[in-house]
């Protein structure tokens, strides 16, 4: 038979207290105030926890703020003399007073709404991808510090590229601007040519926009810093001056001379132009060649009535091989 455990008498700090309560200060004296200040502390492994989870939360959040930077997600604040204006060639050859007067007026009233792009550059320095109206504007209002995001362009081809993007977006910059850019990036090699500096910046404008873009690059290699009112000069006048100085060698030199005198606006400047056209000597035309003809698609004739000249025609000539001719013409003729 098992034998019993005797019973001990019941300790008094577990009996229930006159007021219906326990007695719990003598059942837990390392804390001072009982059961209550036992439940106030912490266990160890939750603290361990929770301090795990916040660190990780930081960690993860620091994380997202670099990825954030880094992508250009993320709005930086930088100091005005931090940033290279002149780290890329300007599209814009000319500012409007009255548009940055514009620009000024809503800066003052609304802040900067629009941050500019930059590109990280030795030294804590910023070189602007986009947005020198903006910078300027802040300049003249005597801001210290500019909105802006950081990009990571893959090289100096697509700085060029996002520089012209955001503009043909914002700005209504002329013909002669989009073409001047192009020989500019060519020039400074970023391009291997004209062609490919006009096809790569331009890439989402039509066809015929390049088409006309690109007849405006003798101009610019002509006449650059010799026109004062450029951004002026109409798509017309543009073309008509092209032929003009591709039909006469010594044109170029005599504008450039002619083009010292001070002209109020671009009308006058243009009236000067006109001219010195007038006055100009064409090229000795070319002894012209007995006209030709071939047949060399079903319904399409080409000929070649005289020296510079091809004609296409019958019923296959449509709107849709017009549109595909220029454009075909402008990505493969110089």
């Amino acid at each position: 038979m098992a034998k019993r455990k005797r019973l001990t008498p019941a300790n008094p700090d577990y009996l229930p207290t006159q007021d219906g309560g326990l007695e719990t200060k003598s059942m837990f004296p390392k804390y001072k105030d009982g059961w209550e200040g036992l439940r106030s502390q912490s266990a160890p492994i939750s603290a361990v926890a929770g301090d795990a989870a916040a660190t990780a939360a930081l960690a993860e959040l620091s994380d997202e703020m670099a990825q954030a930077r880094a992508t250009g997600r993320m709005v930086l604040e930088i100091a005005l003399d931090q940033i290279d204006a002149g780290h890329l060639v300007r599209d814009r050859a000319h500012i409007d007073a009255d548009d940055m007067q514009s620009l000024m007026d809503s800066l003052q009233s609304r802040g900067q709404q629009s941050p500019i792009e930059v590109v990280q550059l030795d030294g804590g320095r910023y070189g602007l991808i986009s947005g020198a109206r903006r910078l300027e504007a802040l300049k003249r209002l005597g801001s210290e510090t500019v909105l802006a995001f950081l990009r990571a362009p893959a090289d100096g081809a697509d700085a060029y590229v996002s520089m012209v993007e955001e503009n043909e977006i914002r700005a209504n910059l002329s013909i002669y601007e989009r073409a001047r850019i192009v020989v500019q990036a060519a020039a400074q090699g970023v391009f291997g040519s004209e062609k490919q500096a006009l096809k790569a910046l331009f890439r989402a404008s039509p066809a015929p926009r390049r088409s006309k873009i690109g007849s405006f690059i003798p101009v610019v290699k002509a006449l650059d810093g010799a026109l004062r009112h450029p951004q002026g000069l109409t798509e017309k006048n543009g073309l008509v001056l092209a032929r003009a100085l591709d039909a006469d060698a010594g044109l170029a030199a005599r504008l450039v001379v002619a083009l010292q005198a001070d002209t109020k606006d671009a009308q006058a400047e243009w009236d000067m132009i006109a001219q010195c056209l007038a006055k100009s000597e064409p090229k000795k035309p070319v002894s012209e060649s007995k006209s030709q003809s071939k047949d060399i698609a079903p319904g399409l004739t080409i000929r070649t009535p005289k020296s510079g000249q091809i004609v296409l025609q019958g019923p296959a000539v449509t709107p849709d091989l017009h549109e595909k001719l220029l454009q075909w013409l402008c990505e493969n003729v110089t």
